[in-house]
């Protein structure tokens, strides 16, 4: 099997980090879209209780295996329909209020890779979030948990990992087999993380803020990898910037810092925009899903716009694609007990035509048509749901067709309230529930909120098979009596 391969297939992704000054509510939030090659990767979302959660990991992907602790906390989870590949548990909320998104594919570049060349059945992905989010209590251990892991079994690919709770946020990346880094998102700043390294200057000093492989620094001296004259920029020493790069990930960057900071003026391929970035704005949930939804709208790049050519229309990869199988963002809030304070929104389909959902993490159990996803299309999945909506909605976003648009538009629009209007409603009703009610209660409130966005969602496909059906090229229109 070419690991490296079927890990870029199936997450080939974009991530976002808030910390808890950056937003407009104070906070943390941790979000990602999970993209897939071939545009169809089935998701499921469950919970994972205690009880479920096995005493050995042993990964159907690479074969890694590891014991785990015991006392496993309960979570939330997006993994695969199908695991005959793995699991892929991708994104989470653990009862301890930590949130992590596993994970972002990267790139070693080839010196870092010969000195330290990745193991195949090192960890991977497919195994970070089971073997790591039910056994930690802050994003900081978490952080300490799988930079332990890797140093110790290996990794077999390059990745990001993002950790939360309710006062940091944490980016974690892996370089080679077995080095890493992580840095504390500063509390007012933002990041946006292609499939590629980030993480620029290290401070050794700073261990608030800092932390990384023991050897890490003097591996670097070692071998004499940094050619800077001082100073260690983690990206530039062991990330990959290859031409490929400024058409793939670097264009994401720089639309997403563009819509933050429109004050800022950048070359969409530039390599050297900085990690972290402070808004001009606080950033709330709706500006994340529409940076992860977007595609360069408002640019020559549009693949969907008028402007510009046939090139440009076609030259950067857009975040918003048909690739994008959940988006996921994960939000700790801190003006509520933490039994109330967690919110995983899930989106599942292609984000262009979609609306995040709001599910309370404090849940044991998920609505039906969430967690239950057959590998063969039904309108009973919300997933194959959603993928249905894209494929009849986007030829008509090709035509520019206004009443598909509209009726999409609003679609959208309605997921955005109802989001809203369910979350305020329960804010509400949970300082009048006896607290010995949850996590029942919630998963009463999560039902009700997937069952109204499911029949929305439903209304949608079925006015956009309306006007497809008036489209078909086998028609002809007579006049008179027939």
């Amino acid at each position: 099997m070419n690991l490296l391969k079927t890990a870029l297939n199936l997450s080939s992704c974009t991530a976002f980090l808030a910390g808890k000054n950056a937003t407009v509510d104070g906070s943390t939030m941790i979000a990602r879209n999970e993209d897939a090659g071939g545009g169809i990767n089935a998701k499921r979302f469950v919970v994972v209780n205690s009880t479920d959660q096995p005493s050995e990991y042993i990964s159907t992907f690479n074969k890694f295996r590891l014991k785990l602790p015991d006392n496993p906390l309960r979570y939330t989870e997006t993994p695969c329909a199908d695991t005959s590949d793995g699991l892929w548990g991708e994104s989470g909320i653990n009862t301890a209020n930590v949130a992590m998104s596993s994970t972002e594919t990267e790139f070693t570049n080839t010196t870092m890779l010969g000195l330290d060349p990745l193991v195949p059945d090192g960890i991977g992905e497919e195994a970070m979030l089971t073997v790591v989010l039910p056994y930690i209590h802050h994003a900081r251990e978490g952080v300490q948990r799988l930079g332990d892991l890797v140093t110790k079994f290996g990794t077999c690919e390059s990745n990001g990992i993002a950790f939360s709770d309710s006062d940091e946020v944490w980016y974690f990346e892996t370089v080679g087999g077995h080095h890493w880094a992580a840095q504390r998102i500063p509390d007012d700043a933002y990041v946006l993380a292609p499939n590629q390294t980030g993480i620029q200057e290290i401070d050794f000093n700073d261990t608030d803020h800092f932390m990384y492989s023991a050897d890490l620094k003097a591996f670097a001296e070692e071998y004499h990898l940094n050619k800077a004259r001082k100073g260690l920029n983690f990206r530039d020493i062991f990330g990959e910037d290859t031409q490929a790069d400024h058409y793939y990930n670097t264009p994401r960057v720089w639309y997403g810092q563009k819509y933050l900071n429109p004050e800022i003026d950048q070359d969409p391929e530039s390599r050297t925009m900085p990690f972290t970035r402070v808004a001009d704005h606080l950033i709330s949930v709706e500006d994340i899903a529409f940076i992860l939804s977007s595609h360069y709208q408002g640019t020559d790049f549009d693949p969907y716009g008028k402007t510009g050519t046939e090139e440009t229309r076609q030259r950067y990869r857009p975040i918003g694609m048909n690739r994008n199988q959940e988006m996921h963002i994960l939000q700790i809030r801190p003006s509520f007990p933490a039994a109330h304070a967690a919110i995983h929104w899930l989106a599942e389909g292609v984000n262009e035509f979609n609306a995040p959902v709001p599910f309370f993490a404090n849940c044991t159990d998920t609505p039906a048509n969430f967690k239950n996803t057959p590998l063969l299309t039904t309108t009973e999945s919300f997933y194959w749901l959603n993928k249905l909506v894209a494929m009849l909605a986007d030829p008509f976003f090709a035509e520019h067709d206004l009443d598909a648009m509209t009726a999409v538009s609003e679609s959208r629009k309605f997921g955005f309230a109802n989001g809203r209007a369910a979350v305020a409603a329960a804010d509400a009703e949970f300082k009048q529930i006896d607290k010995a009610q949850l996590p029942d209660w919630h998963n009463q409130v999560n039902a009700k909120i997937a069952n109204t966005i499911t029949e929305n969602v439903k209304d949608l496909l079925h006015q956009l098979v309306l006007l497809r059906a008036e489209k078909m090229v086998p028609t002809f229109e007579k006049g008179g009596e027939l």
